[in-house]
């Protein structure tokens, strides 16, 4: 079982539709319905995935290891790319990188269950006001106010 984590705490997985491997998607052949879910390895490029963002509901980016950013990069990205849809961090993210994850821009994480355990929901909603809590609104705030 696994746990997701939003800005509101943990919570049970609502999208009951299944998930898609990424290399179904990458087949030339693939002419699948619209609002699917995929797995993404942190291997994929995000450039890779942009013509088929319109088919895509959920985007599931797998965390191999708390120590691989690349998920965050990817995130990003597809953000970037102009993706509205639901991304999902997958696997070794700590609660303490929970604001990053929120900043490159997923909406929520899936922990296992042993995860949640040792890292309880008081963890990770320390960790929920991750819009006011940055460097970038500390110095922004800095930077506009008025020198003695």
């Amino acid at each position: 079982m696994s746990v997701i984590v939003t800005d509101k705490g943990f919570a049970t997985d609502d999208w009951a539709h299944g998930f898609q491997p990424w290399d179904n998607i990458t087949d030339r052949a693939w002419q699948g319905p619209k609002d699917i879910a995929v797995d993404l390895p942190s291997s994929a490029m995000a450039s890779q995935v942009a013509p088929f963002l319109g088919h895509i509901a959920l985007i599931r980016i797998d965390f191999p290891s708390s120590a691989d950013g690349r998920g965050f990069s990817i995130a990003r990205q597809l953000r970037q790319l102009g993706y509205r849809g639901r991304l999902r961090a997958n696997g070794h993210v700590l609660a303490d990188q929970y604001a990053m994850a929120r900043r490159c821009g997923f909406d929520e994480v899936e922990i296992s269950d042993d995860l949640a355990k040792r890292q309880p929901q008081d963890q990770w909603l320390f960790r929920a006001n991750w819009q006011s809590h940055d460097y970038q609104s500390r110095l922004r705030a800095r930077t506009n106010s008025p020198t003695l």
